[in-house]
């Protein structure tokens, strides 16, 4: 793994990414910038794209030291955050997997009524199974984010980026034991 200070650590929903930044930043002793923590408002009200790149702008300059950025939302901030960072840590985990962390994650965040993000947002079971659910948008995303994920890992724009495409549970451990 490169010695570099600014990640980036992508994946499918589901795919641990929160969890995987959160340990890599501690470890590296940098701070941990959550994207969907920038981006979703109270009521799952979406930041409007010109305050969303702010709050990223803002994160990323207070970060002196480095950063772990974790999340997609590569529409909208990539050109923020990609050139920058030295290293992309792609969540590239089994569709089985992904869907069985996903299935736990959620039932307890459902049974705890966890609140997200500081927003009062809660995942909710009249949304399990509608198109706002996160699972079917998990379901529906998996093989895409694959596609788009492993064309950047292979265009020139990001030569200057590490990537580390971790494709099992095991490949997971070891990069965050290396860290």
């Amino acid at each position: 793994m490169k010695r570099g200070h600014r990640f980036v650590v992508i994946g499918t929903t589901g795919s641990g990414k929160t969890t995987v930044a959160a340990a890599l930043a501690e470890a590296r002793g940098v701070p941990h910038i959550e994207l969907d923590a920038l981006h979703w408002q109270p009521d799952w009200i979406e930041a409007d794209d010109d305050v969303f790149r702010a709050r990223v702008r803002d994160a990323l300059a207070a970060a002196t030291t480095g950063w772990v950025v974790d999340g997609n939302y590569l529409e909208i901030v990539e050109d923020l955050i990609w050139p920058a960072a030295d290293t992309i840590v792609w969540l590239d985990l089994p569709f089985r997997v992904v869907m069985a962390r996903l299935s736990r994650r959620t039932a307890r965040r459902m049974r705890t009524r966890e609140e997200l993000w500081g927003t009062d947002n809660r995942e909710q079971v009249s949304t399990l199974f509608t198109r706002d659910s996160i699972i079917v948008w998990a379901v529906r995303t998996h093989r895409s984010n694959r596609r788009r994920f492993g064309s950047r890992a292979t265009d020139a724009a990001y030569a200057h980026l590490e990537f580390a495409r971790l494709r099992t549970p095991d490949d997971v451990r070891r990069f965050l034991d290396e860290a």
